[in-house]
């Protein structure tokens, strides 16, 4: 049985385009999309024994106008939909044990908070066992979209079997665009590139392992993806913000220890998560 697409939904605009993104990504993919809603406030009003709530129905309109708008979008898509009367974040790590991945909004709510990330789904992308998908950026970000027309891979340290490039892979390959794989370098602190007299030897080293850290990445790039490698130098978070800006999807690893508790989350993960200029995948990969 293929594992579903699952999107967390709470009626909120976010989360709208959250169901936008994942009805187009489980019709390119061919899977079955399953719309959640989870919240307490339907456990509190059936304990009072009085019969169908205002806020179960709520729940219940949530997630049937969020199924209606993803089938209009994917016709062809089997859509599935439950409203759980529990904690959002237990409930989305639980479902993400059966999912292709989770697709939630990014939750921020006018002015600043625009700029930030909801404790749901900063919670969520940094404990799931499957990706995760946060909608930022403000455009539509519709998978088949060609006015952006490229996956960027944030190339970490260890990228040989890595979850995350093999999820850019495929994401590139499903889409039909190319793939970039950035890869960001740095001098030690009292080197720099920006002076005449400080480049050289060490600046070029350096450059150099960020390419044989790029060529390893990629070594099993499946045949029709087309490859563009960039090394930047400057700090992972500014130079992956950067290329967010005019991408469909921003792809990185996350780390997950076993026994471990709590968010396990880089700190390059946290900033595109919160200001990335469009969606973000978290990909955990077991150390």
């Amino acid at each position: 049985m293929e594992l579903p697409l699952v999107v967390g939904v709470d009626g909120s605009e976010s989360s709208l385009r959250a169901v936008d993104w994942a009805a187009d990504e489980a019709a390119l993919r061919g899977l079955p999309l399953r719309l959640v809603h989870a919240s307490l406030w339907e456990q509190y009003e059936s304990a009072t024994g009085l019969g169908r709530s205002s806020e179960q129905m709520m729940a219940d309109a949530v997630v049937e106008a969020a199924a209606e708008r993803a089938h209009r979008r994917a016709v062809d898509v089997k859509i599935a939909t439950e409203v759980v009367p529990e904690e959002p974040v237990p409930v989305l790590l639980r479902e993400g044990r059966t999912a292709f991945a989770l697709v939630l909004g990014s939750r921020g709510r006018g002015g600043i908070a625009e700029l930030l990330l909801g404790s749901v789904s900063l919670a969520v992308a940094a404990r799931a066992g499957c990706p995760v998908i946060v909608l930022r950026g403000n455009h539509d970000n519709r998978a088949g979209s060609t006015m952006r027309g490229r996956v960027v891979l944030g190339v970490g340290e260890e990228p040989e079997n890595s979850a995350a490039v093999r999820f850019a892979f495929e994401e590139a390959s499903e889409r039909r665009v190319p793939l970039e794989a950035v890869r960001a370098w740095r001098s030690p602190g009292y080197q720099t590139t920006d002076h005449p007299l400080m480049t050289g030897e060490p600046a070029r080293l350096h450059e150099e392992r960020a390419v044989e850290i790029l060529d390893a990445a990629l070594r099993d790039a499946p045949e029709g993806v087309e490859l563009r490698r960039h090394t930047v130098e400057g700090p992972a978070r500014k130079v992956l913000l950067d290329a967010s800006a005019d991408a469909d999807l921003l792809v990185v690893g996350a780390r997950r220890r076993h026994g471990h508790f709590g968010l396990q989350i880089g700190r390059v993960a946290h900033a595109v998560l919160h200001h990335s200029g469009c969606p973000v995948a978290v990909v955990p990969q077991r150390a």
